[in-house]
């Protein structure tokens, strides 16, 4: 893909904004009899093709009790099938010079893989095998849960600020699922049996709710031809797709909350308000906005506090997509003495600066330039062209707003930066989350004597050594 920049103004004046010109993708959209989506787009510039598969499940549709469920089943999708062994959806991929990984997130599951084009059939039946016959059974369903529950300890647990981030959505909604987060927990994938984990299997990885993602070289014909024989002759289950209903209520006051780990080097603290749907016409605004505090060295919350101030070692400011209400998080990790308190203080005085002092034209052009070409850059590859075209979908409902965001970034004012961060920031209600040290437990005189009355002895090891 080339784009071409046209200047909108004189050559003479060197802060003038600069309007991108974005080549459309063209793209291909039909919907099988069973409820199979494909979207395909064709591009002959590489000898490779990127298959994706978005399944419309995610964090959010995790039973009641069962957290982590689509989490997991991202891992289980790459172990057996009825005609696949372990791990062989690997070496179909890999094996051949491709690659291969997945996502979950609160909405959406999907699958993804680049391989030379000439794979492309078998890659597609592989596909239709995972959906279609994933072999759920004890043995998988054990080594996966050991695996998620493995990140869970080595992300969250491990890392000094793991339970800082991990607190973030179940400290800011109060009633969304999306509160219980997609990592998982340890506990509650413990409780899951193999018999839940074949009933969310059987709910939401199925056809009508799938969308298929081809973009590459290939040929359409072929390409029909294929996606019909291995996966029209999918069933679509009788049972309606339980969907989430659920909508957060509006803040109506503001909330603290102090959270402790044991390893915490350097206080951190967060401030969190609730934000649009990605579908919203405010969510270009709010990329601007957030790309004008955190996006990279150079933007405003890094000069003040990691630079100038020198109060934090690390900032952030962040809207992530969601189809239903989303979050704006900032967040800073302290540095040379900084508290919660100073932290937040520093927060909010340089979005309260975005947010009602003139932005200057060449601060926000060069922004939204940078916000085009990173995307740009993105669809220059196969694989980029299809999330970009699945996040259209799942986000926006319409896969033909691939060809309209990045000419909505463009059109962002200064006034819509200023009026989107007073409307969901400044005149809204937030949650504060302060992450400190835990404080050491101390046993008393009291407690210790309870401990020699019951054990027999002062408390001070003995010669046995710790269980193993």
């Amino acid at each position: 893909m080339i784009a071409t920049v046209v200047p909108a103004a004189t050559p003479s004046t060197p802060t003038a904004p600069q309007t991108v010109t974005v080549p459309p993708l063209v793209y291909r959209d039909r919907t099988l009899d069973n409820g199979l989506r494909v979207v395909s787009v064709r591009d002959h510039s590489s000898p490779t093709v990127s298959v994706q598969v978005w399944y419309g499940v995610g964090g959010k549709d995790d039973p009641a009790g069962r957290s982590g469920f689509a989490h997991l089943f991202e891992h289980l999708m790459f172990k057996s099938t009825k005609h696949l062994a372990n791990e062989e959806f690997d070496r179909l991929t890999e094996d051949v010079g491709g690659t291969n990984n997945a996502s979950t997130r609160e909405d959406v599951t999907n699958y993804y893989a680049v391989v030379p084009s000439n794979h492309l059939e078998r890659l597609l039946w592989a596909e239709a095998e995972r959906m279609s016959n994933l072999d759920v059974n004890d043995a998988n369903f054990r080594s996966e849960r050991a695996v998620v529950q493995e990140e869970y300890r080595q992300h969250v647990l491990a890392d000094p600020y793991g339970r800082f981030f991990e607190s973030f959505a179940p400290r800011s909604y109060a009633t969304h699922p999306y509160r219980h987060g997609v990592i998982g927990d340890i506990a509650q994938l413990d409780a899951a049996s193999l018999d839940d984990v074949r009933r969310f299997h059987a709910t939401y990885y199925r056809p009508d709710n799938a969308l298929v993602i081809v973009a590459g070289d290939f040929d359409e014909a072929a390409l029909d031809g294929w996606v019909d024989r291995y996966f029209g002759a999918i069933a679509r289950p009788p049972a309606p797709i339980p969907r989430v209903d659920t909508k957060e209520p509006v803040r109506t006051r503001d909330v603290t909350y102090r959270e402790t780990a044991p390893n915490v080097p350097l206080p951190a603290v967060a401030l969190t308000w609730l934000a649009p749907s990605a579908r919203d016409p405010d969510a270009a605004a709010l990329d601007v906005a957030s790309a004008l505090l955190a996006d990279g060295d150079s933007s405003r919350l890094y000069r003040s506090l990691v630079y100038r101030q020198e109060i934090a070692q690390h900032v952030g400011f962040s809207i992530d997509p969601t189809t239903d209400a989303g979050l704006i998080v900032a967040y800073a990790i302290g540095a040379n003495g900084a508290t919660p308190a100073s932290l937040a203080a520093a927060l909010d005085a340089e979005i309260v600066k975005l947010a009602t002092r003139p932005i200057p034209p060449a601060e926000l052009a060069k922004v939204k330039l940078q916000l085009v070409t990173q995307a740009l850059e993105e669809r220059e590859t196969s694989i980029g062209k299809g999330i970009a075209i699945g996040e259209a979908v799942v986000y926006r409902g319409d896969p033909a707003s691939v060809n309209r965001d990045l000419d909505e970034l463009q059109a962002v004012s200064a006034a819509d930066v200023r009026r989107v961060l007073r409307r969901y920031v400044i005149d809204a209600k937030r949650v504060t989350i302060e992450y400190v040290q835990e404080k050491k437990r101390s046993v008393g005189r009291s407690a210790r004597a309870a401990l020699v009355a019951r054990d027999g002895h002062d408390g001070r090891p003995s010669g046995a050594g710790p269980k193993r």
